[in-house]
């Protein structure tokens, strides 16, 4: 409790805006959520295909994941994440963290209205995207609307490991 109500964006008096309208609800953090991963995921090319993950609520903020589900080789995790750190920082968004182990690299950022997003490689080569919000007005939060660019995998989880092959992103030449 009392980190949460020394960190920034967390905590009820910073609720409102500068203007003394009440800040975003949380389905609003989602939907902003929603087109930040929309967002970096149109920049990806070619294209990987993706699920969505789990959303996530807490006290007054929400999360939401994409989960690819096209194999990204070793050799290809370093221009994945070259893009995506590229695609961030021209954004504006503040990189936080680079995590550059072989296996299970990762980038950490925040973009400028607070919300925190992630790019993880986990086993089998299986990318996530993740973004997190920061303390919103609390509310109902509705199930992400963007239709994935293959199976839906609804009512599955966890979701399978990755099961698509990609020319590009799946091969094993650098």
């Amino acid at each position: 409790m009392l980190l949460c109500l020394l960190a920034p964006g967390c905590g009820a008096g910073d609720r409102t805006n500068d203007g003394g309208r009440a800040a975003m609800d949380m389905q609003e953090a989602a939907d902003r959520a929603d087109d930040i991963l929309d967002q970096v995921l149109r920049e990806i090319k070619p294209e990987v295909q993706w699920a969505h993950g789990p959303t996530s609520t807490g006290r007054c903020d929400v999360s939401r994941m994409r989960v690819v589900m096209t194999v990204i080789s070793e050799e290809r995790r370093g221009s994945l994440l070259g893009i995506v750190d590229r695609f961030w920082r021209k954004n504006g968004y503040r990189i936080k963290a680079v995590n550059k182990d072989v296996d299970l690299p990762a980038i950490y950022a925040q973009t400028s209205d607070g919300f925190g997003v992630t790019l993880s490689v986990g086993g089998k080569g299986q990318a996530f995207f993740e973004v997190d919000s920061p303390c919103v007005e609390e509310s109902e939060v509705a199930e992400a609307t963007a239709s994935p660019n293959g199976p839906s995998y609804e009512g599955v989880y966890p979701l399978p490991r990755p099961n698509v092959r990609s020319d590009f992103w799946s091969l094993g030449a650098p």
